[in-house]
């Protein structure tokens, strides 16, 4: 049986990859930040379909301290999904110090040291990273300079990674496209979600298991590291 780490995955498309995770046989252990409610809920359900199948870990991952408190608990690893992430809006003129820390340090600097701290035991099970990356990690959303450079950071890593560690672990990761409208600040117009969904040639959103069943496929791949596989209904055909 072997362990997956899903970081934010209580919920959205964390919650999609940690259910597919545990349908293929694999424990889970879920981390959250402030979704405590949601996680136990998935949790209490994941270990009544299988008995201590599942686990909550709680940490602030842009606090260093808190990931290595974090990487502590952790006794035995084979998959390691970094998939927790901050987005929202921060249009040029109105960046400050604390909007770069609290992006950069999310969606970069924790699944950097992340990696780094548990390294080992995924190096022990021949393990893998899959990083959940972003379409716009290529082609920039407007008005999202530090998201932008976040992902762009996690794509560069993601291939860094791929070299630094093999041949013990393989890195990956998954590009989605538009899976789920974003919520609060991000929150967009039905003309804007319409002229979005005219970009992309297949002319609809994907769904959280599209993600889902790529990450899987990418746990499985025993020869593949260093690949970013996007999933976004050929949107970035558009760009």
């Amino acid at each position: 049986m072997k362990t997956a780490l899903i970081t934010g995955g209580a919920q959205r498309i964390g919650a999609q990859i940690t259910k597919t995770l545990h349908a293929h046989n694999y424990n889970v252990i879920i981390h959250y930040r402030n979704s405590g409610k949601q996680a136990q809920t998935l949790v209490d359900n994941l270990n009544h379909i299988r008995t201590d199948s599942a686990n909550l870990v709680q940490a602030e991952l842009c606090d260093l301290q808190a990931l290595q408190t974090l990487a502590d608990t952790i006794k035995n690893l084979d998959l390691l999904i970094n998939n927790a992430s901050v987005f929202y809006p921060t249009p040029l003129q109105n960046i400050n110090k604390n909007d770069w820390d609290k992006i950069i340090n999310s969606n970069l600097m924790a699944p950097f040291f992340l990696s780094q701290s548990l390294s080992a035991l995924l190096s022990k099970n021949q393990g893998c990273i899959v990083n959940i990356v972003d379409i716009h990690a290529q082609r920039p959303l407007k008005n999202h300079a530090i998201y932008n450079i976040s992902k762009a950071g996690l794509a560069m890593m993601t291939q860094t990674l791929a070299q630094e560690l093999a041949p013990s672990i393989r890195v990956c990761g998954v590009a989605p496209g538009s899976i789920l409208w974003p919520k609060n600040e991000s929150e967009l117009t039905r003309e804007q979600q319409q002229r979005m969904l005219n970009k992309i040639p297949l002319s609809k959103q994907g769904r959280p298991q599209d993600i889902a069943n790529t990450v899987l496929f990418l746990a499985n791949a025993s020869y593949i590291t260093g690949q970013i596989i996007s999933v976004d209904g050929g949107r970035t055909l558009n760009q």
